[in-house]
């Protein structure tokens, strides 16, 4: 069955998560799907960014029970979850990770749930737009586990400590609204998918080599590196694009108030 689907259009990728009667919970056909929608994105030179959802009333409810249930049934589990089957990743890491990666911004649009596997793989993109309401939970340890989709990669950049250790050890769902606050959601929207759509067509006309290096700063910036490391790489960067093709197209553009073609 059919997981996840792809769209591209205006030089958008929408992913959609079309698993809606499980309200987009994910299982190892869902996790295969995700990383595979993500890999098949990664050298698409024609998208400018990606607009990422799940249909239904969940943007994704967390594990699967039923595949939670096989997790738990006993047996060394070690080598499944150890081995590096994805780069640094296995391969539920590589379902959030694999959206960082992407050199063109992530939108996410989250609507109802985002909960333990959801929320991590929300985590993955650049930007998150909720609906009023939608519950985000790292509800790893009502099952007695501990977050292993990359979450302990993305939240120390989004979330104080206390705020991360808070959700971790209750696994306590929070508003969009506390979400906010909290930094680990950028706006609420009362439509989210629309507000997602206006974000991604902006950014679709910027200027395609400005964004990916952009993308690619902000992740080094990120990363820990040093002050004179991103110093550098803001120069070595600029300088790829000053008086470039794209570069000169957006002057333009601006000069004559017109929307840039590339």
């Amino acid at each position: 069955m059919t997981r996840v689907r792809t769209e591209i259009r205006d030089h958008v990728a929408h992913v959609t998560l079309i698993r809606g009667d499980k309200m987009n919970a994910v299982d190892p056909k869902m996790a295969e799907a995700i990383v595979e929608a993500g890999e098949a994105l990664m050298d698409n030179t024609g998208i400018r960014a990606v607009l990422l959802s799940g249909e239904g009333r969940a943007f994704c409810a967390g594990l699967d029970v039923a595949s939670f249930g096989d997790h738990a049934s006993g047996g060394d589990q070690t080598e499944r979850v150890v081995s590096r089957t994805h780069g640094t990743s296995n391969l539920m890491q590589r379902v959030a990770t694999i959206w960082r990666d992407l050199p063109v911004p992530v939108i996410a649009a989250v609507q109802g749930a985002a909960f333990g596997a959801g929320f991590q793989l929300a985590l993955g993109a650049d930007v998150r737009i909720a609906a009023p309401g939608t519950k985000f939970a790292v509800m790893e340890a009502k099952w007695g586990l501990v977050p292993d989709m990359g979450g302990m990669v993305y939240m120390p950049n989004l979330m104080r400590s206390d705020v991360i250790r808070l959700m971790t050890y209750t696994a306590e769902p929070v508003t969009a609204e506390q979400g906010l606050s909290w930094g680990f959601v950028t706006e609420i929207a009362e439509d989210p998918q629309a507000r997602a759509q206006e974000i991604v067509a902006n950014i679709a006309e910027k200027s395609p080599s400005g964004t990916r290096l952009a993308k690619a700063l902000i992740s080094l910036a990120e990363s820990g590196a040093s002050e004179a490391e991103v110093l550098m790489a803001e120069s070595v960067e600029q300088a790829k694009l000053i008086g470039g093709a794209h570069q000169i197209e957006i002057v333009s553009a601006n000069m004559g108030k017109r929307k840039p073609s590339y």
